[in-house]
C-alpha cells in the first residue's frame, strides 16, 4: 500500500520551483524605463500570449519588438532578457523536497507556461534530470489557460486524475485543473505549502524542511 495518497506531482516553475523570474524581471524593465510596474507586468503577460511566443508560434525576437511597439520601453533584446533570467533562481529546499518526494514513490514533473526559456534555465542549472515529466507549453503548443492541456496531461503521466497533485502559483490554473479531477495547491508561500503537502504524502515531509522557514 502506497504511503502517500498521489502516484504524481507536478510543479509550476516560475513562483514555485523558482522565484517568480517573469514577474519581477519585467518590474525591474519598468523602473529602467521608468513606467508604473504593473502596466509592463500585464504587457508581458499579453504580448506573451498574443503573439503565440509562449506557444512555441513565434521567437523571442518577435516578443521583444511587439512588447516596445506596444509599451515605449526601450533596451536591447539581451538587455531585457537578462533582467528576467538573472531572477529565475532555483528553491533549493524545493529540489531538496522532490528529492524526498521521489523517495517515497512518487513521480515529479514540472508544468509551466513557458516558452524556450526554461530549456535555456536548464542548460545553466541542469535540473530537468531530477524529473520524471517536463511539460512546457512552448513545445506542448497549449497553456494553462486550456482546459483540454490538463485531459492531455493526465493521459501522458497514465494515473488516474484523483491520483494527480498540481501545484501553481496561480488561482486560476488550479482551478482549471481541479475541473478535470486532479488535486491542487495553491502556492503562496513556503511553509503553508509543507503543510498542505503533507496531507498528501506526509511522510516525506520533514521538520528539515520546516526548518528552512525558521
Amino acid at each position: 500500500m502506497s504511503l502517500c495518497s498521489v502516484d504524481v506531482i507536478l510543479f509550476d516553475f516560475g513562483g514555485v520551483l523558482a522565484d517568480e523570474g517573469f514577474i519581477n524581471g519585467f518590474a525591474a524593465i519598468a523602473e529602467m524605463n521608468q513606467r508604473e510596474p504593473e502596466s509592463i507586468i500585464k504587457a508581458g503577460f499579453d504580448v506573451v500570449h498574443s503573439t503565440g511566443y509562449v506557444l512555441g508560434q513565434s521567437d523571442e525576437k518577435t516578443f521583444w519588438k511587439t512588447l516596445r511597439e506596444e509599451t515605449g520601453i526601450t533596451g536591447s533584446d539581451k538587455e531585457l532578457r537578462d533582467q528576467i533570467f538573472s531572477r529565475f533562481t532555483l528553491r533549493t529546499w524545493m529540489f531538496e523536497m522532490i528529492k524526498s518526494l521521489r523517495l517515497y514513490g512518487v513521480r515529479v514533473g514540472i508544468l509551466s507556461d513557458q516558452c524556450n526559456w526554461l530549456d535555456e534555465l536548464d542548460e545553466k542549472y541542469d535540473f530537468f534530470k531530477r524529473f520524471n515529466y517536463v511539460f512546457s507549453s512552448y513545445h506542448m503548443g497549449k497553456s494553462k489557460k486550456d482546459e483540454t492541456l490538463f485531459d492531455e496531461i493526465i493521459g501522458r503521466v497514465d494515473a488516474e486524475a484523483h491520483r494527480i497533485l498540481f501545484v501553481d502559483d496561480f488561482q486560476g490554473n488550479c482551478d482549471r485543473a481541479r475541473s478535470k479531477g486532479t488535486n491542487a495547491i495553491l502556492y503562496t508561500d513556503g511553509e503553508s505549502f509543507l503543510n498542505k503537502l503533507e496531507h498528501y504524502c506526509a511522510p516525506a515531509v520533514t521538520q528539515e524542511h520546516y526548518n528552512t522557514f525558521i
